[in-house]
């Protein structure tokens, strides 16, 4: 099998079959992106439209699309053959359901004993949960990401988007590189099994840490860094991230200057203990004085006093990001519908090596089926007919 960029991408000549849904798929797409030649399968018919969301085209772009009935025989002879050919699997389907179709790992290995699998669940393959359904809200809750996100006097709230999900799309990846580097040294049975759950429990960073040392369950900051060292505070026109304590009396100097320091040059609040237990305080009289000013007038000033701040930029500002323009990071992408050209966030990393710059599009249902089955597999044209009309493609 012909595989993309062979040789001229870090992943050039990789194969990925890609089984995942909205759990996973965004780490296939970032095989993709290192120069993977990714096959996503899915059942005939496709997703239904209501799930091509924009997430969906998202997270796969740059992916070959065919379509596939592994619970038939004919499509699971059809895919072992795509299991000889390829390195990676990536899928995630409940535990024990591969196994279930007479697809499990003793079966896929007969065709390729050096294929990495890797499986994607809510909760892991084995555990008294392992059957349960999950969904990213629930793994946010489950994984007790939900718990610490939100303000001090609200309930918890969701992060945006799909986090939980993209944690384990990450984690995924991530073992997907490992287990190719394994094959290197002729290592067989790489599977890898990553919960969802454990994902977001593994990311939570200070959280569970501080409560195993000193026993201190986090609570919700809203705009507050865990140490109350940053804060968010309004301006103008926007938000802006600045900090608390560090160069206390350059800033109280910069606030008197425009008489908006209040109180604050009083000797008590040159204190750092003191300003942390009266934090509203300090935290009400900032605000006032940056709701006068523009966002990026604080920052370049901010900037020329060495001070660790950042404006909080709105998607339109990104766009127009000199930085990352500077970087070619967005990315356009053709439309699957034939439209206008779109931009995509592209990859967050260069090194020695090129990533693919030509991008495609997410492919439609079964769009590349006659690519793989027919050009590749050797699959006759009437043969295709005759299986797609018994459904199997």
């Amino acid at each position: 099998m012909t595989v993309r960029g062979e040789g001229e991408y870090a992943l050039g000549g990789v194969g990925v079959l890609d089984l995942a849904g909205e759990r996973a798929s965004f780490g296939s797409r970032l095989l993709a992106d290192l120069g993977a030649r990714v096959i996503r399968v899915e059942r005939p018919g496709g997703w239904p439209p209501a799930v091509r969301s924009f997430s969906f085209l998202f997270e796969n772009v740059n992916k070959l699309g065919i379509t596939l009935d592994l619970e038939k025989k004919e499509g699971q002879d059809i895919f072992l053959e795509l299991v000889r050919r390829n390195d990676i699997l990536i899928e995630d389907f409940p535990p024990g359901y591969m196994s279930s179709l007479g697809l499990g790992q003793e079966v896929l290995r007969g065709s390729n004993p050096s294929i990495v699998i890797v499986s994607v669940t809510g909760f892991g393959q084995d555990g008294p949960r392992k059957g349960y359904r999950t969904s990213d809200r629930i793994a946010s809750a489950f994984g007790g990401q939900m718990f610490i996100c939100g303000g001090p006097e609200n309930p918890p709230i969701k992060p945006f988007g799909p986090q939980s999900y993209y944690l384990a799309s990450l984690f995924a990846a991530i073992s997907a590189l490992v287990g190719l580097r394994e094959k290197r040294g002729d290592r067989r049975n790489l599977s890898f099994d990553i919960s969802v759950q454990e994902a977001v429990a593994a990311s939570l960073e200070h959280v569970l840490v501080r409560y195993f040392h000193e026993g201190t369950v986090a609570g919700r900051e809203g705009g507050l860094q865990r140490d109350r060292g940053f804060c968010i505070s309004p301006c103008r026109d926007g938000f802006i991230l600045l900090t608390l304590f560090q160069q206390w009396p350059t800033l109280v100097e910069w606030m008197a200057g425009e008489n908006m320091a209040e109180d604050l040059l009083d000797k008590k609040w040159e204190e750092e203990g003191y300003r942390r237990e009266h934090i509203d305080h300090v935290i009400g009289v900032i605000g006032r004085w940056t709701r006068s000013h523009a966002t990026q007038e604080l920052f370049e000033k901010g900037q020329s006093l060495r001070f660790p701040w950042a404006p909080v930029r709105s998607p339109g500002d990104l766009l127009e990001c000199p930085q990352l323009t500077a970087r070619n990071f967005f990315m356009d992408v053709e439309c699957p519908d034939g439209g206008q050209a779109m931009q995509y966030p592209g990859v967050p990393f260069k090194f020695g090596m090129p990533v693919p710059r030509g991008w495609t599009p997410a492919p439609g249902p079964g769009e590349h089926n006659h690519q793989i089955y027919h050009e590749e597999l050797g699959v006759s044209l009437p043969e295709m007919e005759r299986l797609r009309s018994r459904g199997v493609i």
